[in-house]
């Protein structure tokens, strides 16, 4: 009996799911550090002597550095090229882990979030770059959905991970020098498969259609689109959602419903789970559905709606715990869409510097949010945590529909 031949596109179609696979994974390890310290809040207050506010300083330290240095990223992607900045991000990654194990104090803390955040600030402008220059078009919008599912996977890692070898161990510090591992791994491994990841070399885009820079056009340029603000925008009042969810939502649900803070801490596992199957459907919509802005506010008001209900609390605490995770589904299927109407929005030529401005809104989200939250918490408003989560998703989709508004008028133009 013959073999079959295989289908003309089979080489295309392996190349672009190596290079989704370790671009997804790079993101993953990029997520996990996120989260490097917000898990063993807890444990550092009572070692230390800490407070809420205290902690949310930590993720603003985290998310400054990170912004800055992505919009500044953003430039030098454009310029040396992603890959190359990818493995300096991965290195700081590792470095942030180690600082982490060997904290003695509030001090060591923040330097290991600061590594942290500067081992993030390149990744989307990186990432965006590699995926929008190697993957073929038919795959882009399932490129863009497991990019983020990998981010998700990678939240919903990072407590089960520390949590459980310092439950296992009975040493934080152990946990940290796993987590070094991680780093580790993954950059051994982008190391051995560096082909697929190289963005020099654009595999399926033929030279006569590549995007070039406008000629004359300065480099800040993009600057002027009022597109690119309102994505910026979008980004600042989702992640501020978000960043309530990863750092309070546990101990918002304990006071609340009077959960033990091991039940609740797994809350955000099921919250970033549940956007992951979100993302999975949301890459599909992506090809189906012209106006995205539509798709990105449907999800994020049934988000709204389900943490409000959280935030109530008038039911059983279980049953809050698994609304505020079922919040993740609206989340993560906007996700798909939101990626997909940054690069329609993004002007030819300048991938690397619109993702990294656009994405440092995520970072100065988190950011600002943070020590809000971080605040509600200490003057006994764990219930404003959901309230404002909320309110700051509304406000996203608000700019979301304001883009795809911009998008649509050019098109017909």
């Amino acid at each position: 009996m013959s073999t079959p031949m295989p289908a003309p596109d089979a080489p295309v179609a392996r190349r672009d799911a190596a290079t989704i696979g370790l671009i997804g994974l790079a993101h993953g390890t990029s997520h996990f550090h996120h989260l490097l310290l917000a898990p063993l809040f807890p444990v550092f207050m009572r070692e230390f002597g800490l407070n809420y506010a205290e902690m949310g300083l930590l993720v603003s330290v985290f998310f400054v550095i990170s912004g800055v240095g992505q919009a500044l990223a953003g430039f030098v992607v454009d310029r040396i090229g992603a890959r190359p900045v990818l493995f300096a991000a991965l290195a700081c990654f590792v470095v942030a882990a180690l600082a982490a194990a060997s904290a003695h104090g509030y001090g060591g803390l923040m330097l290991a979030s600061a590594l942290a955040g500067l081992g993030n600030a390149p990744f989307h402008p990186a990432d965006f770059t590699i995926l929008n220059k190697r993957v073929s078009k038919a795959r882009l919008g399932h490129a863009f959905s497991i990019h983020g599912i990998s981010g998700n996977l990678g939240w919903a890692a990072a407590p089960v991970f520390l949590i459980g070898i310092h439950q296992a161990s009975g040493s934080w510090r152990v946990a940290y020098l796993c987590a070094a591992l991680i780093g580790l791994t993954v950059i051994t491994l982008l190391a051995f498969n560096r082909e697929a990841i190289d963005d020099h070399h654009q595999a399926h885009v033929p030279r006569h259609v590549q995007p070039q820079h406008v000629k004359g056009e300065h480099a800040m340029a993009f600057l002027k689109l009022p597109s690119v603000w309102l994505c910026f925008s979008f980004f600042f009042f989702s992640t501020a959602a978000l960043s309530a969810i990863q750092g309070f939502a546990s101990p918002a649900l304990s006071k609340l419903y009077g959960l033990p803070i091991s039940a609740t801490a797994f809350v955000v596992t099921g919250y970033m789970l549940c956007g992951a199957v979100g993302m999975v459907l949301g890459g599909f919509l992506v090809a189906r559905v012209e106006r995205l802005e539509r798709t990105i506010g449907a999800a994020m008001v049934l988000a709204a709606a389900l943490l409000t209900l959280g935030g109530l609390g008038m039911m059983p605490g279980v049953a809050a715990a698994v609304v505020v995770s079922l919040a993740g589904f609206g989340t993560g299927l906007a996700g798909p869409s939101r990626d997909m109407l940054i690069k329609r929005a993004a002007p030819p030529g300048a991938t690397g510097r619109v993702y990294g401005t656009v994405y440092s809104g995520l970072d100065l989200g988190f950011a600002l949010a943070a020590p809000v939250f971080g605040a509600l918490m200490d003057h006994g408003s764990p219930s404003g945590v959901f309230y404002g989560a909320a309110v700051t998703l509304m406000m996203g989709v608000m700019s979301a529909s304001l883009v795809g508004q911009r998008i649509a008028a050019r098109v017909r133009a």
